[in-house]
């Protein structure tokens, strides 16, 4: 049970695999006030960043749950580098299922619903680790424009226009579940630009280094085509953000 190995080539030395920069994530942080003592699940948790870093400026304490070898003993690592190790916890696992033995104060799913199927699925998958007036944080993709046709819809990585919901579509989704919305912080269009370029310098570095692996044809391809799709579809019609949900 793991990623494909292009997963890990592509985000390379990145802590934080999606549109965040490390001020985004800090500003989550704060804006949904947490304090000393708080217990945290994050499913699907990659590398960890999101509860090491708020363990180091926030004393809370929590597991991250990670389908990714990889990205969990990254994790580990990197909760014994900011001194963290003995508050928070990384299972190499599946996240789809999976709950907390003990109710948490905050549980999330930052950029990966689909272990939920979707994200009324995911807020099911949460709220059953959530103890009662407890946060849930869903990280999700949005329509910034609609989308003139089914080729900017793939280029955006969805396989039909409906897998994605404009953002005021989206916040009725949670407001139509019975959550209020409380707090939210947006990727811009930099913070994308960041995430997204860095995987290209990700590749280079890689295929300089490894010209006859099995995979050098593939993800030349995937660096040749990238950047094109990129600017002309994902940065003006994709958006993401993070939101912050209680139970109305």
């Amino acid at each position: 049970m793991d990623l494909p190995r292009s997963f890990t080539i592509r985000e390379g030395d990145l802590r934080i695999l999606n549109p965040f920069t490390s001020e985004k994530l800090a500003t989550l942080g704060q804006a949904v006030r947490l304090r000393p003592g708080m217990s945290l699940l994050d499913l699907a948790s990659g590398r960890g960043e999101l509860l090491c870093t708020w363990a180091r400026d926030h004393g809370i304490s929590g597991t991250g749950v990670d389908i990714s070898t990889v990205s969990t003993e990254a994790a580990r690592v990197r909760a014994l580098s900011l001194g963290v190790a003995d508050r928070v916890d990384f299972v190499h696992g599946d996240a789809a299922g999976y709950v907390a033995a003990t109710p948490v104060d905050v549980a999330a799913c930052i950029g990966a619903t689909w272990i939920g199927d979707g994200v009324a699925g995911t807020l099911q998958l949460l709220e059953r680790s959530l103890r009662p007036g407890g946060m849930l944080l869903v990280g999700e993709p949005y329509w910034r424009i609609d989308p003139p046709d089914e080729e900017t819809v793939r280029a955006c990585y969805a396989r039909t226009k409906d897998e994605f919901r404009s953002l005021p579509s989206l916040v009725g989704l949670f407001r139509d579940s019975g959550w209020d919305l409380v707090e939210m912080v947006l990727a811009s269009q930099d913070s994308w630009d960041r995430y997204a370029a860095a995987h290209w310098l990700n590749l280079r570095t890689w295929l300089d280094g490894n010209p006859d692996d099995e995979l050098a044809g593939e993800l030349r391809q995937e660096l040749t085509d990238d950047p094109l799709r990129y600017v002309r579809y994902v940065r003006e019609h994709l958006g993401w953000g993070v939101f912050a949900l209680m139970r109305r």
